[in-house]
């Protein structure tokens, strides 16, 4: 009975809802890339340094590998009970204001951070932040991006995000590279955070009711998820435990000087570039032939974790390159995937559910490969190049029954 309440509900919403025109779906879409450009350029900036911050302030690369992977757990298990408040609630614009405001001004508060206990604090709650705004904001460009096709929808959103992740640990190099200090590279991330907010208030005041994104025609259901979605969670799963997250790559630069201080942010930098090109071109290519797009990905950004952590400057910047592929694939047609799988009233918590799922893998892969570094470089390429290999049997499993 309660079902059927819900159900009648949910179908009287989606006739009140109208469909929205392409040109006003890529103006949406652009809005809120634009948004996190400026997101990217601030919390971006700041991960290109963090790993060396934290060195400086005398971590270790167990502790730099278990803060960098518990800030990615936390930030992706919340997303679970975000995404399942944003669909209960449909609050999406209060729970994006709030997680945005959290991601955004703990940043440039890294700059006050004299311990490595501190720092560590402020970085797990940008991460926070990151993970209460994402399902909601997932949410609406998924509705957007029916309009234009999922995989460029988010592609074009991934690019623009990218634009400020590259132009983030620029700016923070040149100033670690005329200042020499850290804390002047974060205390300048407060421009772009304040700018990304006002961007937001605008994106707010033009589109003040999401479900108007909505097509007029949903999909509703009421059941669990399909099987190919779990298929799919644990391949991506398994991509995440071993993708070694820039703060451990950082670390190693610094501790074997592979790489001068003020190149790597630079590095960081080009990684980004390859990412944006690389969610363009591969959400074009997923809204032709799907999951296929996927598995290339995966295998070419497999290599990087040799060239990264056993090359000389060059086969570095070459590995970056590669681990820059495996992020535009990740944040762009992975997610765009899971708006295809599941019924528009559920995607808020499908998009929570992926999410903790991501998190946890990315979280044990990251410690895990943190104590490796500290007892073999060797065994920890190993790990990280058959995690991700492992993950294409488990993918193409998914992709039988997956109707792109």
């Amino acid at each position: 009975m309660g079902d059927q309440k819900l159900m009648k509900s949910q179908l009287h919403a989606s006739r009140q809802s109208c469909d929205i025109s392409p040109m006003s779906a890529t103006k949406f879409v652009v809005l809120i890339g634009v948004v996190s450009l400026f997101s990217d350029f601030t919390y971006e900036g700041a991960r290109s340094i963090t790993g060396p911050f934290l060195a400086m302030l005398g971590a270790s690369a167990t502790v730099v590998g278990v803060v960098a992977g518990f800030g990615e757990l936390i930030g992706y298990a919340l997303r679970l009970a975000s995404g399942y408040f944003a669909d209960k609630t449909r609050q999406y614009w209060t729970i994006v204001f709030l997680g945005y405001g959290m991601n955004l001004l703990a940043v440039p508060l890294l700059a006050l951070a004299g311990h490595w206990e501190l720092a560590a604090v402020l970085m797990i709650a940008e991460r926070m932040g990151k993970a209460v705004r994402t399902p909601a904001r997932d949410v609406m460009l998924s509705c957007a991006s029916d309009r234009i096709g999922r995989g460029w929808g988010f592609g074009l959103h991934e690019a623009l995000d990218q634009i400020g992740a590259i132009l983030g640990p620029l700016v923070v190099a040149a100033v670690f590279h005329f200042r020499g200090d850290y804390q002047s590279g974060f205390g300048l991330l407060l421009i772009p955070a304040l700018i990304a907010l006002s961007v937001l208030f605008t994106a707010y005041k033009l589109y003040p009711n999401p479900q108007d994104l909505e097509p007029a025609s949903v999909k509703l259901q009421s059941n669990g998820f399909p099987k190919t979605y779990w298929f799919y969670v644990i391949a991506i799963g398994c991509v995440a435990a071993g993708f070694a997250d820039f703060p451990l790559i950082a670390y190693h630069f610094k501790k074997v000087a592979a790489v001068p201080d003020y190149w790597i942010p630079i590095f960081y930098a080009v990684a980004m570039g390859v990412d944006a090109l690389t969610a363009l071109l591969l959400g074009r290519l997923f809204d032709r032939l799907g999951f296929s797009v996927m598995v290339v990905a995966i295998l070419l950004s497999s290599l990087f974790a040799p060239l990264v952590f056993m090359g000389g400057f060059y086969w570095a910047l070459a590995g970056m390159a590669l681990w820059g592929v495996g992020m535009g694939a990740q944040e762009s047609v992975m997610r765009a995937a899971i708006a295809g799988m599941v019924p528009r009233n559920r995607l808020g918590f499908a998009f929570g559910v992926f999410n903790t799922g991501y998190g946890l893998f990315w979280f044990l892969g990251s410690a895990l490969m943190g104590i490796l570094y500290d007892f073999s470089v060797s065994s920890l390429i190993v790990f990280s190049m058959a995690s991700q290999l492992i993950s294409v049997p488990i993918l193409l499993t998914a992709k039988k029954e997956f109707r792109h």
